[in-house]
């Protein structure tokens, strides 16, 4: 009996640890410890200037270091198996480009992570793309570059910022409705794709406008027109790819904050609301403004929502296109 009782009590106490334990994965002591955000992308692109700033604001309120991790290569791939087996504990998030979470999956024959399972955060902001050329490049304008390109198929090269990512894909859906094809040259990531666009060893990149404006502007390369539905309003002179003749062409970029598989919802919750706090902050958005990139926020779904749209975009470009990946 004296056993009996003793068996009862350590049942009972173990009961009562185990809501205690699930508490504790929950937001009220969250974070405890530094986190990490791993960005998919090298430094000086825009998703990691995003992310740092975002994140700079962040451990103002959280009370916590948040190391930023850049892991470029592959398309994001490589910064999404980073982060794909880790705790699922709110300390290893990922702020990525779109294509590691819609188009990877199937522009690549082996990923070694399920892009379905990550947990949204949060959508941070979007940006218009434009066609940049190389500032020596023949064509002047729009419709210029568009006769050029038909005319010399398969000889002008565009650079992208890796594989599957959105201009990369930009590049392909312009070569499919302009009845042309262009040569591919990925590189990991933003900057060193422009600053081979500069030098004049790659022809055209379609890229996001706040990472190419000032180069513009700078005379260091030429935009010749927008993706967007409308005109750029900081850029009023510059067409848009309908306007000069090609329609369909309809191409942004965002970038944003997920979270592992089976990360609580309570630490979901947390990291959205205080990332759409600082994504709210009159300076956050006067700074994300004046580099031409619109802050989002708004909850986790918002975010899958556009997961959803992109990935219904792009596969049938990648598909159509025929392309594959083994590896960069």
């Amino acid at each position: 009996m004296r056993n009996y009782l003793l068996a009862v009590v350590a049942a009972c106490a173990f009961a009562q640890i185990i809501p205690a334990q699930g508490q504790s994965g929950g937001a009220s002591d969250y974070p405890k410890a530094p986190i990490r955000i791993v960005v998919s992308v090298p430094a000086g692109g825009g998703v990691d200037s995003v992310t740092r700033f975002v994140a700079d604001k962040l451990q103002q309120r959280l009370g916590q270091p948040i190391i930023i991790e850049n892991r470029g290569g592959s398309g994001g791939n490589l910064g999404a198996e980073a982060v794909y087996p880790a705790a699922p504990d709110g300390y290893t998030l990922m702020a990525s480009q779109p294509s590691p979470l819609t188009v990877n999956q199937v522009l690549y024959k082996k990923i070694n992570f399920d892009p379905a399972k990550f947990e949204p955060v949060v959508l941070l902001t979007t940006a218009p793309n434009v066609l940049a050329v190389r500032p020596d490049f023949p064509a002047k304008t729009a419709q210029e570059f568009i006769a050029y390109a038909k005319a010399n198929s398969g000889k002008l090269n565009y650079a992208s910022q890796g594989n599957g990512t959105t201009s990369h894909l930009t590049a392909e859906l312009f070569a499919q409705v302009a009845g042309t094809k262009l040569v591919h040259v990925p590189y990991r990531g933003t900057a060193p794709a422009l600053n081979d666009l500069i030098a004049g060893h790659v022809d055209v990149m379609f890229v996001e406008l706040g990472a190419a404006l000032q180069l513009h502007r700078g005379a260091k390369l030429r935009i010749l027109a927008a993706t967007t539905e409308q005109r750029v309003p900081t850029l009023p002179d510059i067409p848009t790819l309908k306007e000069a003749g090609i329609g369909g062409v309809i191409s942004d970029t965002w970038n944003a904050i997920s979270a592992p598989p089976k990360t609580p919802p309570a630490i979901i919750a947390k990291l959205n609301s205080e990332i759409n706090e600082v994504l709210n902050m009159p300076e956050t958005r006067a700074h994300f403004t004046n580099l031409n990139l619109q802050p989002q926020g708004g909850p986790p779904a918002a975010l899958a929502k556009a997961i959803v749209e992109d990935t219904k975009r792009w596969v049938d470009v990648v598909r159509t296109a025929n392309v594959t990946i083994t590896g960069e």
